[in-house]
């Protein structure tokens, strides 16, 4: 028992450590144009013909990175739920 006792206070120190890694700034590589709702929302519908083509290519995403956030997320659920019936199937 001491032993897991004792890993687990050395995994919660290096966790707790990296917390202080410095990050590289990324604004560098993003464009100037943020996707929203609406980008979210496309990407959401053409979500599985983009994950089937990033099989295959390594410049097509299924997500886009540069988003601006809880909005952009919300329109790529919204937009996967649209194509795949949403949960009305889950309930018949």
């Amino acid at each position: 028992m001491k032993n897991v006792f004792f890993s687990f206070i050395i995994v919660s120190a290096l966790l707790f450590l990296s917390g202080c890694a410095p990050t590289p700034d990324i604004s560098e590589c993003l464009p100037a144009e943020q996707y929203g709702f609406w980008g979210g929302l496309w990407h959401g519908i053409i979500a599985p013909a983009s994950f089937i083509l990033s099989l295959f290519f390594e410049d097509i995403a299924m997500y886009a990175v540069n988003n601006n956030g809880g909005w952009y997320d919300f329109g790529f659920v919204l937009g996967a739920g649209i194509l795949f019936g949403g949960s009305g199937k889950a309930s018949k």
